[in-house]
């Protein structure tokens, strides 16, 4: 019996578009039970109440998680001016409440929440400090004092301001809570505020236009992408069957495209391998095959 091509058993990228009310672990487990594999993993969090764009990596390709493609992200969303949320977002209790700012307030407000930035977390996210989830610390009515941690806001797009509500496109790094920008935004533009809709568009070079729906994957319909597609702009070079082979073996091979890192592919450009260079060779670091 001829066995799976070696690209099929390298798994793939699948693109899913997550409706609210599940969590990132909810998808992954309707596609554990969609393609019939244990090995499934996501490239980024998306809160319950959030929509869109969840980047999965299926079997053996879910060795290219720490290489994944994911930056930057760009987020649709709705921020509520008028309150604060225990949760930053619609799912909590008021907290804060103030007038709602004006359209000028809110413009005046963006640069110093533009670039750069230390953030705080959430107080119900999964940060940890001492090894307790803050949400965890945050139920029991405890909340954790979190730290800020560094994150980049690349811009925003502001839409109309109806009544108490701002519809805006945020391109933001990886890490990035939508959730405490619209809170900071708030207190920024002298009023307060939380997020009442959150849905990812893109993740580095992935669209949401391309994900598949929920319901698809489970009715079967999910075609995996190739490995390769899964590592974005990383420099691919090609190997004949000989430097495959020896690559397979964990020997190095000659490198001749430029980068510190690559991919490392066969003549039918099928992925085998995500390599460091090491002077002028490629040392295999994630290899997809087996020798």
């Amino acid at each position: 019996m001829r066995g799976p091509r070696p690209e099929a058993a390298a798994g793939g990228l699948l693109l899913v578009d997550k409706p609210a009310g599940l969590t990132s672990h909810d998808v992954v487990a309707v596609a554990r039970r969609a393609l019939r594999e244990r090995r499934v993993g996501h490239g980024g969090t998306l809160d319950p109440f959030a929509t869109g764009l969840l980047v999965l990596l299926v079997g053996r390709a879910t060795r290219l998680l720490p290489y994944l493609s994911g930056e930057p992200k760009v987020y649709a969303a709705t921020i509520r001016f008028g309150s604060e949320t225990t949760t930053d977002d619609l799912s909590g209790e008021p907290t804060v409440e103030a007038p709602r700012p004006t359209l000028a307030a809110v413009r005046e407000a963006l640069p110093a929440l533009t670039g750069a930035l230390l953030q705080v977390p959430p107080a119900y996210s999964a940060k940890k400090v001492a090894g307790e989830r803050a949400y965890d610390a945050a139920r029991r009515g405890a909340p954790l004092a979190l730290p800020p941690v560094p994150v980049v806001v690349h811009g925003w797009e502001l839409g109309e301001l109806r009544d108490d509500e701002l519809a805006v496109t945020v391109t933001c790094s990886g890490g990035t809570y939508v959730r405490a920008l619209a809170r900071d935004l708030g207190r920024a533009a002298g009023s307060a505020a939380h997020l009442t809709r959150l849905r990812r568009l893109r993740s580095g070079p992935f669209d949401v236009g391309d994900a598949l729906p929920l319901d698809a994957l489970e009715r079967g319909e999910a075609e995996l992408r190739p490995p390769l597609d899964a590592l974005g702009t990383l420099p691919v070079d090609a190997l004949d069957a000989s430097a495959v082979q020896r690559l397979l073996r964990g020997i190095p091979v000659p490198a001749s495209a430029a980068g510190s890192w690559g991919a490392l592919v066969d003549e039918s450009r099928a992925l085998v391998a995500v390599a460091e260079r090491v002077g002028d060779a490629w040392q295999p670091r994630v290899v997809l095959r087996d020798a």
